[in-house]
């Protein structure tokens, strides 16, 4: 089954060799970047330490140049958020004696497929670098592209996002990597179970095939979708981010698009306007659509002024609808504090979400200037299903900026 699952991902990927090892994308990313290392140290450039990285990256992305042990510098994005390919050209010839590798997320954390892959791929290629292609976003490619028909010499997969591993709350991950042939020889060992190449970097996690358990979701996944299914998925995933597109392009500002007004798997919009109008901050949108019965997409990145929507191919039009009826909703909401109607500091989005507790203040206590009705049940099918959020307002930053110890001291474990 392993094996199995290791030959799909390289036709998937276009590569020729796989390893399971890594146990999540970070990890990946650190296999990923030490095979180039080794690849260069085995040619006798071990001197090569040079990664470049867009600004529009993964954030793991320049955290896991610096563990590989490579300097990290930056590549400009155009404002249409590509890739500066003039600068990319610019860096990579200047670096070309000490250039090891290049990272590239595609499609772009942005939300756009990148015009120039190929060239930023080849520009690499010219200057004694290889490409790592971070393939986070691979359920936009699968069918219709590949890593490695990009350019690319190395991904990583997240298997628990593109390949049906449930994840989130601390695990399980997979995050494997395929490597081109003249990589394969380098592909991490282990010290009990002899897996790898025969020129292998050292194990990179504890099992020879990381969570090799949970393998057999990804492989009956591929199994049972086929190389149609999979395909299908992909464009699903991509139609389902433009038709969010086009439902919201009304109401809220689409941070970055391609030439033909389209984005790919997912979507970044601006509410920095609603800032400068009303006050109104990410946070406080994310904070209502709980009440709407939505757990908020990601918030303030890659862009502190965005929130990025990536639908999946998994959510049915009814539910797409739905999300899009919240939003429009909200907004709507939002211009009634633009206008004046709510004030500023007291209202919807601010005192959002608002859970049960919260709405059944007495009349005394209830000092907020909108209705529990339009607190609780903003559009009508809430009525029919409601989930309640547990707890008010928090202060999403706190737990971040301050220690907070909740165990117990050294003296009361002693006594028990």
């Amino acid at each position: 089954m392993i094996k199995e699952l290791e030959e799909d991902l390289c036709k998937i990927t276009g590569f020729h060799a796989c390893s399971l090892q890594p146990n999540s994308g970070a990890a990946g990313e650190y296999a990923g970047l030490s095979v180039i290392r080794a690849y260069h140290e085995s040619r006798g450039e071990g001197h090569r330490d040079i990664c470049l990285i867009p600004v529009s990256a993964h954030g793991t992305n320049p955290a896991s140049a610096v563990m590989a042990g490579l300097k990290v510098v930056p590549v400009k994005s155009l404002p249409d958020g590509s890739l500066d390919l003039e600068d990319l050209k610019a860096k990579a010839t200047k670096h070309k004696d000490n250039l090891a590798a290049f990272m590239i997320t595609y499609p772009s954390t942005f939300g756009v497929f990148e015009d120039g892959v190929t060239d930023a791929c080849r520009i690499i290629h010219e200057n004694g670098g290889q490409v790592y292609l971070d393939g986070a976003n691979l359920n936009a490619q699968i069918g219709l592209t590949s890593p490695a028909k990009c350019g690319g010499d190395v991904c990583h997969m997240n298997l628990h996002k593109t390949f049906a591993i449930p994840h989130g709350g601390g695990g399980p991950g997979v995050g494997p990597i395929c490597v081109a042939e003249h990589l394969a020889p380098f592909l991490p060992s282990h010290p009990v179970v002899p897996v790898g190449g025969d020129r292998a970097i050292n194990a990179i996690s504890a099992a020879q095939y990381g969570s090799a358990s949970i393998l057999l979701i990804s492989w009956a996944y591929i199994k049972m979708l086929g190389g149609s299914g999979l395909s299908n998925s992909t464009k699903t995933a991509l139609l389902n981010a433009n038709y969010i597109t086009h439902r919201l392009k009304e109401y809220y500002s689409l941070r970055y698009k391609n030439k033909n007004g389209r984005v790919a798997h997912e979507l970044l919009i601006d509410l920095s306007e609603f800032d400068k109008a009303a006050g109104l901050k990410v946070t406080d949108f994310a904070k209502r659509l709980q009440d709407y019965g939505f757990h908020p997409p990601t918030c303030s990145w890659p862009i502190s002024t965005c929130m990025l929507i990536e639908p999946t191919e998994s959510e049915s039009l009814e539910e797409i609808d739905r999300f899009c009826d919240a939003m429009i909703s909200i907004r709507k909401e939002a211009e009634d504090i633009i206008t004046g109607k709510q004030p500023k500091d007291n209202n919807l989005l601010k005192n959002a979400p608002h859970p049960i507790h919260t709405l059944t203040l007495s009349d005394a206590e209830w000092n907020r200037p909108y209705s529990r009705q339009q607190a609780a049940y903003p559009v009508p099918g809430l009525r029919e299903r409601k989930f309640w959020p547990t707890v008010s307002r928090i202060d999403d930053a706190y737990g971040d900026l301050n220690l907070i110890c909740d165990c117990p001291s050294v003296e009361e474990t002693a006594s028990h």
